[in-house]
């Protein structure tokens, strides 16, 4: 999965560029999420993440490894989101979607990351909104806020991939296919890993006593559990396509 789904033209912020720049979030205003069937999702958040929605492991056989929630079974479609823009009520909204129109991007050739803007979101203005810089061109407390959660996200989602990594290294981690039927035609979901409970129980006492010390156990069973929400996945499906 692309990191950069959802920016359509996310550029460097920049305190001369952007120095009117305010943001306005519009509340439950998610559009820009409803074309992707599954969003990033960093390990914290999965004891939540995981009451609704399928929580799988995404990557290739060789690695790296990291956590997704998948909220949709069909390709361009999230099913959390309606016509209007409107996430799912009562439903964990993932740090990965909360962080839009802000990205932490990569710089070609180095580790730097850079804090990014999508210039195509419809929630920014130079009118309303939250001003990112003062008069004198600091950053303003409010985006002083945004650079503390993209910081911490970022490094979530570094231990997420280290917590793949180590179950890729246990040999834990195994292909999941899902299918979908949809008026006769069958689509798949591929690309997907989840964690083999049979291999899990072979671990030695050993290996289990790291994994638990760690976090990572809690983290595991975490995962599994959210698997039943792939039939969840299925009927809201079902049910929005007779509503149509």
């Amino acid at each position: 999965m692309a990191a950069m789904i959802f920016y359509e033209r996310a550029i460097p912020l920049n305190r001369e560029r952007h120095q009117s720049l305010k943001v306005l979030h519009k509340q439950n205003d998610f559009g820009f999420a409803a074309k992707t069937n599954s969003l990033l999702l960093a390990g914290s958040e999965l004891a939540e993440a995981a009451r609704d929605y399928p929580v799988v492991f995404v990557g290739n056989a060789e690695g790296p490894f990291t956590l997704a929630a998948l909220v949709g079974l069909e390709s361009n479609r999230n099913l959390f989101v309606d016509a209007q823009g409107n996430w799912s009520a009562n439903t964990y909204l993932p740090a990965f979607a909360r962080r839009y129109p802000f990205v932490l991007a990569g710089v070609d050739g180095s580790d730097d990351l850079t804090v990014c803007i999508d210039e195509a979101s419809p929630w920014l203005g130079a009118v309303e909104g939250e001003a990112l810089f003062d008069a004198a061109g600091k950053e303003t407390p409010y985006l002083n806020s945004v650079l503390d959660f993209l910081r911490l996200f970022h490094n979530e989602m570094t231990r997420t991939r280290a917590f793949g990594s180590k179950l890729q290294e246990l040999g834990l981690l195994v292909p999941k296919v899902i299918s979908v039927d949809r008026e006769g035609q069958k689509q798949q979901l591929e690309g997907l890993w989840v964690v083999d409970e049979t291999r899990l129980a072979g671990l030695s006492d050993e290996q289990g006593l790291s994994l638990l010390r760690s976090g990572y156990l809690g983290w595991i069973y975490a995962h599994l559990l959210s698997l039943g929400n792939v039939a969840r996945l299925a009927r809201k499906m079902d049910e929005l396509r007779l509503a149509a």
